[in-house]
C-alpha cells in the first residue's frame, strides 16, 4: 500500500472540510494510506512574500517532521504544495541557507536532510496510483456530462519548481476527469488565476477575474467546473454565491471538488464525500450518472 503524510495546511479543516473527507474517502478507496502528523503547521505561504526566512523555515519544519517519519508528503492545497516545494528546492539550491534553517530547527531536536518528496493529491491519484488501477475503482460513470477544468497557479509556476505538469499544456488533470466518463472541455480561461489571492485587498478585480473565468466556462460550454484546491475552490463556490447574492443573477456555474467528482463513480455516498456542504448546489451532478454504463468502457483518451 501507497503510504503518505497527509497535509492539511490552515484552510481545509476550517472554511473547505468537504475537501478533506472526500480526499480520504477516495484515497483510502484507492488504496492509498495516510498519515496524519499532529505537529504540521501552516506551510508558510502568508509569509512568502513578507518574510522569506520565516516562509522556508516553517515549511522546512513540516518537510523535516516527515522525514523524521520517513515519509513523503501528500499535500491536498495547491499553495500548500507550491510553498512547500519551493522551499524544498531552494534548500537544496542553497547549501548555506539549509545550514541555517538545520541549526534553528535543532533547537527542537529537528533535522532536514532532504530526503521528502511532496506531492498534490492529483500526481499521487495519477503517477502513483494510475489512471487504470483507478477505473478499476470506477462502479459508474457520467453520461453527456462536461467539465471545465481549473488547474491552479501554484501546481503549475515555476514548472523547475514544482514539476507537476507542462505548463503551457497540462493534461493531468483532464485525463483524471475524463476516467470519470465526463469530457474535459478546451477553454480559454483553463490556466488563468481564479482571483482568490486578491480578496481582502481589491475585492473587485478579485471578483472580475472570477467572473471572467465563469463566464468562459460557461460559454464554452461546461455544466460544472472542477477545483483540487482549497483557495480556487472558496473562490468558486463561496465567492461566486456571494456575487450571485449581491446581483440576484441565478445564471452560475458551480464547482465540484475532483475527490468529489470521482468519488460519485466509486460508490462513495453523497454523505461522505461533503457534496451538500458547498455553498452552491451540486447535488444535480447525480443525473448524469448512467448506472447501466459499463464503467470500464472509456473512449475519451488524450
Amino acid at each position: 500500500m501507497i503510504k503518505y503524510a497527509l497535509f492539511l495546511g490552515c484552510n481545509i479543516p476550517a472554511r473547505v472540510s468537504q475537501y478533506e473527507c472526500s480526499s480520504r474517502a477516495v484515497l483510502e478507496k484507492a488504496g492509498v494510506e495516510t498519515v496524519d502528523i499532529r505537529d504540521f503547521n501552516c506551510c508558510g505561504y502568508p509569509m512568502r512574500n513578507s518574510d522569506r526566512k520565516a516562509f522556508i523555515l516553517s515549511s522546512a519544519r513540516n518537510l523535516a517532521l516527515a522525514e523524521k517519519e520517513g515519509l513523503n508528503i501528500l499535500t491536498l492545497c495547491k499553495c500548500c504544495f507550491g510553498s512547500l516545494k519551493k522551499a524544498e528546492y531552494l534548500l537544496k539550491e542553497d547549501s548555506n541557507l539549509h545550514e541555517e534553517v538545520n541549526r534553528t530547527l535543532a533547537e527542537n531536536g529537528l533535522k532536514y536532510e532532504g530526503r521528502v518528496e511532496v506531492k498534490h493529491l492529483l500526481s499521487v491519484l495519477y503517477h502513483d496510483v494510475g489512471i487504470d488501477a483507478l477505473k478499476s475503482k470506477i462502479s459508474v460513470i457520467y453520461k453527456n456530462l462536461k467539465v471545465a477544468t481549473h488547474y491552479g497557479c501554484h501546481a503549475l509556476r515555476p514548472s523547475r519548481v514544482t514539476q507537476f505538469d507542462d505548463p503551457v499544456a497540462p493534461k493531468l488533470f483532464d485525463e483524471l476527469v475524463e476516467i470519470t466518463g465526463a469530457e474535459s472541455i478546451d477553454w480559454p480561461e483553463k490556466l488563468e488565476c481564479c482571483g482568490a489571492p486578491l480578496m481582502g485587498i481589491n475585492d473587485d478585480l478579485s471578483m472580475g477575474l472570477t467572473a471572467r473565468k465563469l463566464e468562459a466556462g460557461k460559454k464554452a460550454g461546461a455544466d460544472y467546473l472542477c477545483s483540487a484546491c482549497p483557495y480556487c475552490q472558496m473562490q468558486f463556490d463561496a465567492v461566486q454565491n456571494m456575487m450571485i447574492s449581491h446581483n440576484r443573477d441565478n445564471d452560475y456555474l458551480a464547482s465540484i471538488l475532483y475527490p468529489q467528482l470521482l468519488g460519485l463513480c466509486m460508490g462513495i455516498d453523497s454523505e461522505t464525500l461533503g457534496i451538500g456542504m458547498n455553498q452552491i448546489d451540486i447535488s444535480g451532478i447525480t443525473s448524469f450518472i448512467d448506472s447501466a454504463t459499463d464503467p470500464h468502457r472509456h473512449t475519451q483518451t488524450r
